[in-house]
C-alpha cells in the first residue's frame, strides 16, 4: 500500500499557493473541499475554502471550536441566514465526501483509518460584462484517481478505479444536470453578489511599476530582465522585442507571483550579445495602464536585484513551515484525543 502521510500537507499547500488563471477582466468563484483521514478512530476532517479570484472569502474546519462557516473578507456583508445555510451545505458535503471515501477505500481495500485525502473543487467564471464563461468541477482521491466534468458540462471523465466508479454512479443519477444548473445559475448569481460587496478591493486596478535590470553571464553575454511590480489584477503581459520583432521563443518568463501585500509581480528575461542591449525593448500591457509601456535598457538602470525574488521564496518557505507545524500539531492532537477515547 502507498504511504499518503504527506498528502494532506501537500494538498493544503497547493490550495494556499495556487493562483487562479483567468483572462483579462474575468472573475472566478471557486470552492475547495479537502477531506483528510488520519490514523485513529476519529472522523475524517473537512477543510472548506471559498475564493473570489485569488481572495479567500470564507472557510470551515470541522475540528474547529466554532462549527460554522466563517467570513474571511471584511467586505462579506452577508446575513446570518446566509452563513447558516452555507454551513448546512458544507456539513451535508462533509457527509457525502465521507461516504465517497468509504466506497473508494472499499474498492482499493485500504484501511479506513489510514492517511487518505479527497479534494473536490468546483466553480464558475464570468467575463467582462459578468456573463457566464465556463464552469469547472473536479474530485480527486489521494492525488491520483479523479473525476472531472468535461467542458460541455454534460459528460464526465473518470481516471482510475475511483474515477470510473463515480462516473458510472453519477451518470445513472444524471448528476451532471444538477452541477450544470448550479454552475451556470447559482454560482454566477453568488459571484455577482460577492463582486458587488467587494468591488473596492476586487475590481480595483493597481498600476504596475516597471524597470529593467542586467546581469553579465559567465559566457560574457547579458541577461536583460524586465520587471513588473505592485500590480493588480494579476493578469499582465510582458514581451521582449528585438528591432521590433517579438522574441517569445527566446525569452524566459515566470508565472505571476503574489507580493504578499495583495499585489503581484512578474518578470521576463532574454539573453543578448554584448553591445546589442540597445536593440531590445520590453513591452508591458496591463489593465491599470492607459496604453502599453515600452522600455529599453540604459546604463543608468540598477544591477539586477535578487531581494524581491528571494523575499518570495523565503515567504513561501516560511509559509510551508508554518503550515507543516500546524498540520503536525493537528496530527498530534488527534492522536492524543484518539488515545484518550480508546482508554475511556
Amino acid at each position: 500500500m502507498k504511504n499518503f502521510e504527506s498528502q494532506p500537507l501537500l494538498l493544503l499547500l497547493m490550495v494556499t499557493l495556487a493562483i487562479t488563471k483567468h483572462p483579462n477582466g474575468s472573475h472566478t468563484l471557486r470552492y475547495v473541499y479537502t477531506l483528510l483521514s488520519w490514523p485513529g478512530p476519529l472522523e475524517p476532517q473537512l477543510i472548506f475554502l471559498g475564493y473570489v479570484d485569488d481572495t479567500q472569502i470564507m472557510r470551515f474546519n470541522s475540528i474547529s471550536e466554532n462549527l460554522g462557516v466563517e467570513s474571511r473578507a471584511p467586505w462579506m456583508y452577508e446575513t446570518e441566514a446566509f452563513w447558516e445555510k452555507t454551513t448546512d451545505n458544507v456539513l451535508r458535503e462533509h457527509y457525502i465526501l465521507k461516504e465517497i471515501m468509504r466506497s473508494v477505500l472499499h474498492i482499493y481495500n485500504y484501511s479506513i483509518i489510514g492517511y487518505h485525502t479527497i479534494q473536490k473543487t468546483y466553480g464558475c467564471q464570468v467575463m467582462h460584462r459578468h456573463y457566464f464563461s465556463h464552469g469547472f468541477f473536479k474530485l480527486a482521491f489521494n492525488l491520483h484517481d479523479y473525476i472531472t466534468l468535461n467542458e460541455d458540462l454534460k459528460t464526465w471523465r473518470g481516471v482510475g478505479k475511483a474515477g470510473e466508479m463515480l462516473k458510472e454512479t453519477w451518470e445513472k443519477i444524471k448528476y451532471a444536470n444538477q452541477v450544470k444548473s448550479f454552475l451556470q445559475i447559482t454560482c454566477v448569481n453568488l459571484l455577482h453578489r460577492f463582486l458587488a460587496f467587494g468591488k473596492k478591493s476586487l475590481l480595483r486596478t493597481d498600476t504596475p511599476k516597471i524597470h529593467m535590470t542586467y546581469k553579465i553571464r559567465p559566457d560574457r553575454k547579458i541577461t536583460l530582465r524586465c520587471w513588473a511590480f505592485n500590480f493588480y489584477p494579476p493578469e499582465i503581459t510582458l514581451t521582449w522585442q528585438r528591432d521590433g520583432s517579438n522574441q517569445t521563443q527566446d525569452m524566459e518568463v515566470i508565472e505571476t507571483r503574489p507580493s504578499g501585500d495583495g499585489t503581484f509581480q512578474k518578470w521576463a528575461a532574454v539573453v543578448v550579445s554584448t553591445g546589442e542591449e540597445h536593440i531590445y525593448t520590453c513591452h508591458v500591457n496591463h489593465e491599470g495602464l492607459s496604453e502599453p509601456i515600452t522600455i529599453r535598457w540604459t546604463k543608468h538602470e540598477p544591477p539586477e536585484p535578487t531581494i524581491p525574488f528571494l523575499a518570495i521564496v523565503i515567504a513561501l518557505v516560511l509559509g510551508a513551515l508554518l503550515m507543516g507545524s500546524v498540520m503536525t500539531f493537528l496530527i498530534w492532537k488527534r492522536r492524543t484525543r484518539g488515545k484518550k477515547g480508546a482508554g475511556s
